[in-house]
């Protein structure tokens, strides 16, 4: 049965595991809580995620709560940091977050431990935000039940993920968790807490982790400069003939907020958009390996890149993830 600890670690430990609260308390001290926009129809505006750097590097969720121009993040001991987005990856919905701070304890993705099913585990996380200060994060401790893929057939699973898992014995399926640690018993990283996901079938909840050997690769791809969003350039870096939605045959939606997101209103025949099957309401995610969160964030993307080249972007259409390239021909203006 799922144990939720919302207390500090030393309050766990107990004579089958004389050295859980150690373990926790290390944990904990590299958890982060995470404050950003709260979505429509009251979504929280809060999630978890974790240290990975002692220069301050963020492993969470990519989600509607980072959809801000500030989110801030809340250490283990209180201390509040503006966080800069460097990027993310929609494929396995993570994000790597940056505060200005240094020597900071962390887990270390390179060892991070792969597990069986049957693995005992801990997920720390901050859910239902009871931990806005310098509070300790909740503890669920429980087991792996199974490992195996993330199958989203006939939309059982409205996910855009499609690989390996840690199926949870524990709820870790509940508003705030996602972007939290799943460690091993003893204190070694092992996963990412997956976000609320609900097969449609039987209303049934799933409660995961991705693998970090899953995400690895694409946060030293992040931190490296990918998957990030273009700052803005001076005039004299941009082509002579700049892209933009219009010459490719889109319309977007209205943007009327900041943020709004980069949603396809209208293709119109015969253009670049039509031949390369784009529809109306694809999600426009990627520009290349840059993350477009917004309409004003694509209009700038597509500023940097020539009306003669090849555009590929990558879009969201229901829950499937879909290159599409588009070029734009002589007559499209």
């Amino acid at each position: 049965m799922t144990i939720l600890l919302a207390l500090t670690a030393a309050r766990y430990a107990t004579a089958a595991e004389p050295d859980a609260g150690r373990v926790i308390d290390q944990a904990q001290s590299k958890i982060v809580k995470i404050y950003g926009a709260g979505g429509f129809r009251g979504m929280e505006g809060y999630q978890s995620g974790f240290l990975v750097s002692p220069q301050g590097h963020i492993l969470t969720a990519l989600s509607y709560v980072l959809d801000t121009d500030r989110v801030t993040v809340t250490l283990n001991d209180g201390r509040r940091f503006d966080a800069h987005m460097l990027g993310g990856d929609p494929r396995l919905e993570i994000a790597v977050l940056k505060i200005d701070a240094e020597r900071l304890p962390c887990f270390d993705l390179a060892k991070a431990a792969p597990l069986a099913a049957g693995a005992r585990v801990f997920a720390l996380s901050n859910v239902f935000n009871v931990a806005m200060g310098d509070e300790s994060a909740s503890v669920q401790h429980g087991a792996v039940s199974v490992v195996t893929r993330l199958e989203g057939r006939r939309g059982v699973f409205e996910t855009p993920y499609h690989g390996p898992i840690y199926v949870l014995d524990v709820t870790t399926n509940n508003p705030g968790a996602a972007g939290g640690a799943l460690v091993t018993h003893r204190g070694e990283l092992a996963g990412i807490l997956g976000k609320e996901l609900r097969n449609s079938l039987n209303n049934t909840w799933l409660n995961y982790a991705l693998p970090i050997d899953q995400v690895r690769q694409s946060v030293d791809d992040i931190k490296a400069g990918k998957f990030i969003s273009l700052q803005e350039l001076s005039p004299e870096k941009k082509p002579a003939h700049p892209m933009d939605p219009g010459i490719l045959g889109i319309n977007l939606v209205p943007d009327v907020l900041e943020r709004t997101p980069a949603y396809v209103d209208q293709v119109r025949p015969g253009t670049a958009a039509a031949r390369a099957g784009l529809l109306p309401d694809d999600l426009i995610l990627l520009v290349g390996n840059h993350l477009t969160q917004s309409c004003k964030a694509l209009r700038k993307e597509l500023e940097m890149i020539d009306r003669a080249d090849a555009v590929r972007l990558t879009v969201l259409r229901g829950q499937e993830l879909i290159d599409v390239t588009l070029q734009a021909g002589p007559d499209d203006k």
